[in-house]
């Protein structure tokens, strides 16, 4: 692969539907699409859409979906949909949850889709309206485990690659992260709540991935930084420690980096997705198709100056690679 061809397994983009992903695939070598609520819908619904944008890619293209369900349901005028989260758990057994997955997942990998956002693993009280709410299973850590892996075994079973969201933890946050800066309980704190779940769900996590949300975390982050930014935090991701769980070599995934406040008050997408990499984050996230070229212009110069190692995007082509069933090493 060239350096521009490895750069672009880094990137999934939002288009607005097939006519704006064949644009984009036929003239840049993205890893993925994301399918918004902006996006047309026929792009799923017409057999031969993703048929044409996959036949235009040299690997195939992760299509990915931000579909919890409740208010987070971004394919229920298909018939995909579900209970939020919190629902979920008051009304149903782990085991139902991982049944309504699996069909879920089914009827996703029917239209092409390939990963899924989702599910939320955020330890939250909130109020069901408020920015995590009854997007997240529980208050109780033991709970959200449950039900998360339940909901994420689900969705493997029919062949869909979930994502956990949003590490560290965003349930205890001081704010929305898509209006601005959101900060955390310490790290401290996190250890005994948000931080949880992971313990157990990235213990064996099959080819589960991890979503790193825009949280500046008081002893882990650094100033303003937010964790979806910070070597650090991802670094605790990665190794572990100091939260006390099992290493991740998974894919980690940004939180949208174009349309959040929490970010785009601060970074430029180009300097916000160089940050992400460098940090030791494997895909960026944003939801349109026309800052790729710059952002690819952008990365290439970073890898030639010596301020992205080569050798990270390696490791990261790798794990997309492997999440997307092109290498089994």
């Amino acid at each position: 692969m060239t350096l521009r061809q490895k750069l672009g397994q880094s990137i999934v983009v939002g288009v607005t539907g097939t006519a704006d992903a064949l644009s984009l695939v036929s003239a840049e070598p993205v890893g993925g699409i994301f399918i918004g609520s902006w996006t047309d819908k026929s792009i799923l619904t017409d057999p031969a859409a993703l048929k044409k944008v996959q036949a235009k890619s040299t690997v195939p293209l992760m299509v990915t979906v931000d579909q919890e369900g409740g208010r987070v349901s971004r394919l229920s005028s298909l018939g995909i949909d579900s209970p939020s989260a919190r629902e979920l758990a008051r009304t149903q057994t782990p085991e139902q949850v991982r049944a309504l997955a699996t069909r879920l997942g089914e009827q996703m990998k029917a239209k092409g889709i390939t990963v899924d956002f989702a599910p939320d693993v955020d330890v939250s009280d909130e109020a069901d309206d408020e920015v995590i709410g009854d997007r997240s299973f529980s208050d109780d850590p033991e709970t959200v485990t449950r039900y998360g892996q339940a909901f994420a075994e689900g969705l493997q079973a029919a062949g869909i690659m979930p994502v956990y969201k949003h590490f560290p933890g965003h349930g205890h946050g001081s704010g929305d992260s898509h209006l601005g800066v959101v900060r955390t309980p310490p790290l401290s704190q996190l250890i005994g709540s948000d931080l949880v779940p992971y313990k157990t769900l990235l213990r064996d996590p099959g080819n589960a991935g991890v979503m790193v949300g825009h949280l500046i975390v008081p002893g882990l982050t650094v100033g303003d930084t937010p964790a979806s930014l910070s070597a650090k935090a991802i670094g605790m991701l990665r190794s572990g420690q100091p939260y006390g769980g099992p290493a991740f070599d998974g894919v980690v995934f940004s939180d949208d980096l174009s349309g959040m406040g929490a970010i785009t008050q601060r970074y430029p997408l180009p300097e916000a997705v160089q940050r992400f990499l460098v940090a030791g984050g494997d895909i960026a996230l944003w939801i349109s198709t026309d800052a790729v070229p710059a952002v690819l212009d952008r990365l290439e110069a970073a890898v030639r100056s010596g301020k992205l190692s080569e050798q990270k995007v390696n490791a990261s082509v790798v794990r997309i690679l492997r999440a997307k069933g092109q290498l089994t090493c």
